[in-house]
């Protein structure tokens, strides 16, 4: 997760958080939480959305909604949701890309697909699990994606309850990166996130899109 060429927080100096959000697509991770978008929307909170291309072809409306509103940015979250590797090592019980030629389709395939439908190619790059290899790191940089990882795990998969959701959130640091999933409504996601976000606008937390702090 850790691994040279993987982006963990914003630069030095940047009195901001980074929310990021992965929709994991394909079994059991096609579901879209409305509710959660529906609570940034409300509090006028931009985040950068992850998006799987299976999940992608799943949602196509959902899909159009978001990719039209300015608060959000879309970037890519692979083609089939696979630990990038140039080995095959597994990551959650997820086999891994197997040599270069996979990673190459597991990024550049979405790659593709988004810039079809956003009419530009997606800034970012977060792989299925969030694991890597350096060579596999050093193709996505030459696709022309930034690899983005997290310094603070907001849901832990989407399998933490709304409470932990919203300690982990609320003690989340300027310069943070924070990592969560949009795929899984009735979670503790959503409800987790509502109790976290007032309380740090109110003291006066700024949220960033990644492409506004990683220019």
């Amino acid at each position: 997760m850790t691994t040279s060429g993987v982006i963990t927080e914003l630069p030095g100096g940047v009195r901001a958080t980074a929310l990021t959000f992965d929709a994991c697509g394909g079994p059991g991770g096609n579901g879209y939480d409305a509710e959660l978008i529906e609570i940034l929307r409300a509090n006028g909170v931009p985040a950068t959305l992850f998006l799987n291309g299976r999940w992608v072809d799943a949602r196509p409306a959902e899909f159009e909604s978001l990719a039209g509103d300015p608060l959000f940015e879309i970037a890519n979250h692979g083609t089939a949701h696979r630990p990038l590797s140039v080995t095959g090592r597994s990551a959650y019980a997820i086999a891994g890309t197997r040599d270069a030629g996979e990673v190459y389709d597991e990024v550049a395939g979405n790659a593709a697909k988004l810039a079809a439908l956003l009419g530009r190619p997606p800034r970012f790059f977060r792989s299925g699990t969030a694991h890597y290899d350096e060579v596999a790191t050093r193709i996505v940089t030459d696709l022309g994606e930034r690899v983005a990882g997290f310094s603070v795990n907001g849901d832990a998969g989407a399998t933490l309850g709304a409470d932990e959701v919203r300690r982990e959130v609320a003690a989340a640091p300027p310069g943070a990166i924070v990592i969560a999933h949009m795929n899984h409504p009735g979670g503790g996601t959503a409800p987790g996130f509502a109790a976290a976000l007032p309380a740090l606008l109110a003291e006066g937390r700024r949220f960033v899109r990644l492409h506004e702090a990683l220019a």
